[in-house]
């Protein structure tokens, strides 16, 4: 029977591994991350807000887009979106001011 040589530890060696960290977790810990949730949670407020307004069709193909000081995006799937949902600005602009989130709504095309 040999022995292990003197400098190796007689246990076994393992792979110390972190335990990994929840995203919402690290988003919460970094000041600029944190800032970029609000934001992505103020943007999907928006749209619950005005969905009520959109016909269940047109719904399928939105997305809420970024806000920003000038206002919010709506992102549209295509064009033949974007000119109904131009239609229906004055009443998703009411609906967000009466919810308490001013600012204007720009229709973008989502960019494939």
């Amino acid at each position: 029977m040999t022995n292990a040589p003197r400098y190796l530890s007689p246990r076994s060696l393992r792979a110390s591994i972190p335990s990994p960290t929840p995203v919402a977790d690290a988003m919460r810990a970094h000041d600029g991350l944190s800032q970029l949730n609000a934001r992505l949670e103020a943007s999907r407020r928006r749209l619950r807000t005005i969905s009520p307004a959109i016909p269940v069709a047109l719904l399928s193909n939105l997305q809420p887009g970024p806000v920003d000081e000038d206002g919010w995006s709506l992102l549209a799937a295509n064009a033949a979106v974007a000119a109904k949902l131009r239609h229906l600005l004055p009443r998703l602009e009411a609906l967000l001011v009466q919810a308490g989130l001013p600012g204007r709504i720009r229709v973008k095309l989502l960019q494939k």
